[in-house]
């Protein structure tokens, strides 16, 4: 007769065997060493390992899989892919976390400290590559067959320094000691051409057109395994590293030439060095538009290859292919998509284009017309000729479209066009995306709905079908259960299962014990547990103490000015100016995280404006009211650390410029509370979590376009406000940057000039609300009520739900369920470090 938990504890124990057997293992015969010799990172790379090769047999069953059903499968196309340190997240999907870390304790090791060794991949910049990877996370979790494509950048985003209070950008060699998640293909390298010319070859038929490139770069990929969440999908991104056609030209080197001979393999491999070159200059604005076109390349030439492995003709490729351009980085993809399949393959250019069209889906991530990529035909003609006289087909054929649609509005038909008209005739790549897609979608229902009546209104008009909304998520996995373990615990015993891990709209159930007082206190408890954590974290980065009883208050994400952190920062010199005059204050921490842009000026003084804030404001001992942290170099694994312990979400972006926002989304899961304008996804949150438990304040969209139209100046907020002017003047007068006095005189002027992102315009609403939040925190039970509501309603807001969205509204890729593979690490062996 079967003992239960005795079976149970078996198995447990076989497991941890079989982990400590592969550890070791991967120890011994991947770094040469044993576990008293190794260090901590290779301890690391001893672990990664031996848990990648747990993944490897899931990998295999699953493409498997995916061949033998012949399933159509989603490949998302995407410049960026943010994806923070992946051990942890493996970790938890394979439901050996706990299994792991007993193991390693039991030789001594913490698997904490193992976990901290991991860099962050650095593939991405903001919200649009962290977006990126919560869809591969969910995509694997729903089972659904899917590829992500992008680009093996050697250094990625830049690590960011602060240098007397300046951004200072150094190289982030995150593949400094190599990534071991990545497997390297090289026997499926892609040759991608740039420049020469095109030649028309006639034909039987009538002609054929012929590119032939002046230069060509050898596209190699890295495969990483995406894994599902305790399922047996293991999905793939992709991602190709750019290598030199000729490495090395021999000749030249005997004859003494040595800075030529490798000259061809610079000029290449500079492609893939760096993500997002400053586009500042000519040099910068050509290698960016090389990187699209390269990761395209690779990526569309991947995509064909494995459909004609099964299909003879290309009959049914939008069928089985979905595509999906994220943002208008991409874009290419739609021309070169064509080249290949009119050029190479011999498609009727109808058939052709009506298959590029049927695959491909848009997703657009910005409001801002110069976020919208334009490209000089010039450019075009020198680097992608062939692309360029599909381009101009395709448009002659669309307009013609156009026209027959709206006769007599020439001004349409200009605005509509691919190419622009003017003295420097551009490639609107947007309008490629859109003319060349069946689906285009915004990412929150305010920024889908300005997306059809603003930005592509011309195109809505034409194509009303073809335009719908996908609000983005995040995954829960990484963004509650790995980022805040306590906060998960509470939950799963609330709840008797954990079921919320992969749906999360179970949470909901909870709501009733948001009214509970003892619920709240554990609430109240592990927010300030992460609070504390946190305030080390601030120590040790900045040497700055805070009081974690303070309120902590945080805006984290890239640095923009419509994002508008210099709103926050300007409030911040108002409450220093009453705590200083004696006037009762609530204790707050400020807590900023961002990079600007390497080329972006204002951005970068407004990190100067809040380092020279803090700097007095922190060094004032005759009040302790107001604290300012910069937390240097933000990124995913440092925004797993703020998140948790933040008490009040800043999202407060001009209205009707931030696409969705997913910072919002996940601060408020997390149990902070929103004071936010009516942008974004903040509407939609807003709806979800209740009107009460949301600080709302400033112009709605339509009144800030008012204003913008009007070209109103800041001055007349000064009126009725003379703390704000106060603040103002100090700013301008070098009060908190002596050493120079005029640093920010231009930033104020403009701000009481044309204050295109209504900074001053919102600031006494901003700051009466503000003012309730003060009151609302002293009530700290009523305060956490409302954190406890926001928790429990954030369900519609995991990226299973948008991914679901996508996958049934766009792609019409349904699930397929992966088997389980026979795992060898899960037989025993004797071991003799083991024994």
């Amino acid at each position: 007769m079967s003992n239960a938990p005795d079976d149970a504890q078996n198995a447990d124990n076989q497991t941890q065997l079989a982990l400590r057997r592969t550890f070791v293992d991967r120890l011994r015969y991947s770094r040469s060493k044993n576990p008293s010799t190794a260090t901590t990172f290779d301890r690391f790379v001893a672990v990664s390992l031996a848990v990648r090769d747990r993944l490897v047999e899931r990998w295999i069953e699953t493409q498997r899989t995916y061949y033998e059903q012949d399933t159509k499968r989603a490949y998302y196309l995407s410049a960026e892919y943010l994806l923070g340190r992946t051990l942890r997240s493996n970790l938890k999907a394979l439901a050996i976390y706990d299994d792991y870390k007993k193991v390693l304790a039991e030789i001594g090791i913490d698997l904490d400290e193992v976990l901290e060794q991991e860099p962050d991949a650095g593939l991405g910049n903001g919200g649009l590559g962290r977006l990126a990877a919560c869809f591969l996370e969910s995509l694997a979790t729903l089972s659904l067959p899917a590829i992500g494509y992008g680009i093996r950048y050697e250094f990625g985003i830049f690590e960011q320094a602060i240098r007397d209070g300046y951004q200072v950008e150094r190289a982030d060699e995150w593949l400094k000691f190599g990534n071991p998640w990545e497997f390297a293909r090289p026997e499926y390298t892609v040759a991608v051409g740039f420049g020469g010319q095109t030649l028309h070859v006639p034909t039987e038929d009538g002609f054929r057109v012929l590119w032939k490139p002046a230069t060509k770069v050898t596209g190699v990929p890295y495969d990483t395994p995406v894994a599902g969440y305790r399922c047996n999908t293991v999905n793939t991104l992709r991602l190709w590293a750019a290598r030199a056609d000729q490495e090395f030209d021999f000749q030249l080197f005997n004859a003494g030439d040595y800075l030529r001979a490798v000259e061809e393999k610079n000029a290449s491999e500079v492609i893939s060095k760096v993500l997002y070159p400053n586009d500042s200059f000519e040099i910068g604005r050509e290698l960016r538009l090389k990187q699209e076109y390269f990761f395209v390349a690779c990526s569309i030439h991947d995509i064909v290859h494995r459909y004609l492995k099964q299909h003879a003709t290309f009959a049914s490729f939008s069928e089985k292919v979905a595509i999906q351009l994220n943002d208008t980085h991409p874009a290419i993809a739609i021309a070169e998509l064509m080249r290949v399949l009119v050029d190479e393959h011999n498609v009727e250019w109808e058939e052709a284009f009506k298959q590029t069209v049927g695959a491909f889906g848009y997703t657009n991530h910005t409001l801002l017309p110069e976020a919208l990529e334009r490209w000089p035909a010039a450019t075009f003609a020198r680097l992608l000729p062939r692309h360029l006289e599909l381009i101009q087909e395709i448009n002659r054929r669309f307009l013609r479209e156009v026209t027959t649609h709206f006769p007599h509005s020439p001004e349409l038909v200009s605005r509509m066009s691919i190419i622009s008209d003017g003295a420097e005739r551009e490639v609107r790549m947007a309008h490629l995306a859109v003319v060349g897609s069946h689906s285009v979608n915004g990412v929150a229902q305010l920024h889908s709905d300005l997306v059809q009546a603003r930005l592509l209104k011309d195109f809505h008009d034409l194509w009303p079908e073809r335009f719908n909304n996908k609000t983005n998520g995040v995954t829960p996995r990484r963004w509650i259960l790995e980022c805040n373990s306590q906060l998960s615990n509470l939950l799963t015993e609330r709840l008797g299962t954990d079921s919320w891990v992969t749906n999360l709209e179970a949470l909901k159930q909870l709501e009733p014990s948001v009214e509970d007082a003892e619920f709240r206190t554990s609430l109240r408890t592990i927010k300030m547990e992460n609070k504390l954590e946190l305030a080390k974290l601030i120590f040790k980065l900045t040497k700055l103490r805070v009081d974690p009883q303070s309120m902590f208050d945080v805006q984290i994400k890239r640095l923009h000015e419509y994002k508008r952190q210099h709103l926050a920062a300007l409030h911040a010199v108002t409450l220093y100016l009453r705590a200083k005059r004696g006037e009762a204050v609530q204790p707050r921490t400020l807590i900023f995280g961002a990079k600007a842009a390497p080329g972006y000026r204002r951005a970068k003084l407004i990190i100067k404006l809040i380092h020279s804030i803090a700097d007095i404001i922190n060094g004032d001992k005759r009040q302790s009211a107001v604290r300012i942290v910069f937390m240097p170099n933000y990124r995913v694994s440092l925004a797993e650390r703020i998140i948790p312990a933040a008490d009040l979400s800043e999202q407060i972006s001009t209205a009707g410029m931030e696409a969705s926002g997913t910072g919002n989304m996940k601060l408020a899961m997390n149990g902070a509370l929103t004071i936010g304008t009516l942008d974004g996804a903040n509407i939609e949150i807003r709806e979800a979590v209740g009107e009460e438990n949301f600080f709302l304040f400033g112009l709605t969209a339509e009144e800030v376009l008012e204003k913008q139209r009007q070209r109103l100046t800041g001055r007349a907020a000064l009126k009725n406000d003379p703390l704000l002017e106060e603040a103002l003047k100090l700013i301008r007068e070098g009060f908190f940057c002596p050493e120079e006095p005029d640093l920010f005189h231009q930033l104020v002027d403009d701000l009481l000039g044309y204050d295109q992102y209504l900074v001053l315009a919102d600031f006494a609403e901003y700051a009466q609300k503000q003012a309730e939040v003060e009151r609302e925190f002293r009530n700290t039970d009523e305060w956490t009520r409302k954190a406890g509501y926001n928790i429990v309603r954030m369900g519609r807001f995991s990226s299973d739900r948008t991914i679901r969205e996508y996958a049934e509204g766009i792609w019409g890729v349904s699930p397929c369920a992966i088997a389980s593979p026979r795992d060898p690490s899960l037989v025993p062996n004797a071991h003799p470090d083991l024994v």
